[in-house]
């Protein structure tokens, strides 16, 4: 972006500075304010590109909204962001699956359907019009040539792979794994035992990036990272044959 435009993406977010607001109304800049200005600049500008940055701005008048319709004070988010590189299909899938059923295992809802505020149910609604969510990465089916950006499997399959899991991760439901979602799984590898073990536990089973082995190593390859943190569960648990 150009000096202006971070600027100009920095006041829609903050007020900035009189220095700042002035370059950004074009008024005449003093020479003794132009280092101000430049570090301005830089300073908004690694921000803009911080999702610590992001984070913060995204959170702060969401709490500060449900504190004041609480009447209350005090922490509202249970913690900090945590961001993990997903290094293959699997390990994207499994990722997907784990947040998409967050609202099941917590029994706040009885389906995906009923997930409120949730990507699934969007997913699920979309699906009834025989569409995908604009806002959404969407599934773009088998890799082929030319394909679009998006994940390697259909729409409807993931969805009947989260339904089925689900089913079972709920107490008051006896469900299994339906043919379809039985060959989703075997294309990525995993074996059902480890993949109701990676949507229950996800968060609590990576703390790095995650993906096989394989994909781990040309991660921290490419990184210059002599340890592979996380690699016993990725074995364990992506690993599987």
């Amino acid at each position: 972006m150009t000096d202006r435009e971070v600027v100009e993406h920095w006041h829609h977010l903050f007020k900035g500075t009189d220095i700042t607001r002035k370059f950004a109304k074009d008024e005449v800049i003093e020479s003794f304010e132009v280092n101000s200005l430049k570090h301005s600049i830089a300073l908004y500008r690694s921000r803009l590109c911080d999702i610590s940055w992001f984070m913060r701005a995204l959170n702060e008048p969401i709490a500060r909204m449900a504190n004041k319709e609480d009447k209350c004070t005090g922490r509202f988010w249970e913690g900090r962001f945590k961001s993990q590189a997903l290094l293959d299909d699997a390990a994207v899938l499994a990722c997907m699956a784990y947040v998409d059923l967050n609202p099941i295992r917590a029994k706040m809802a009885k389906m995906p359907e009923t997930s409120d505020f949730t990507s699934i149910q969007r997913r699920i609604k979309a699906a009834f019009n025989g569409e995908q969510p604009k806002s959404l990465l969407p599934f773009v089916g088998n890799e082929r040539k030319d394909m679009p950006k998006g994940l390697m499997f259909s729409a409807q399959d993931y969805l009947q792979l989260v339904d089925d899991t689900g089913r079972i991760i709920r107490d008051d439901k006896r469900g299994a794994i339906s043919q379809t979602s039985q060959q989703i799984l075997d294309r990525l590898n995993i074996p059902q035992e480890n993949w109701l073990k990676l949507t229950t536990d996800f968060g609590r089973l990576f703390k790095g990036a995650v993906g096989t082995l394989q994909e781990l190593d040309v991660y921290c390859e490419h990184l210059e990272k002599k340890r592979r943190q996380g690699a016993a569960n990725c074995h364990r648990w992506l690993d599987s044959a």
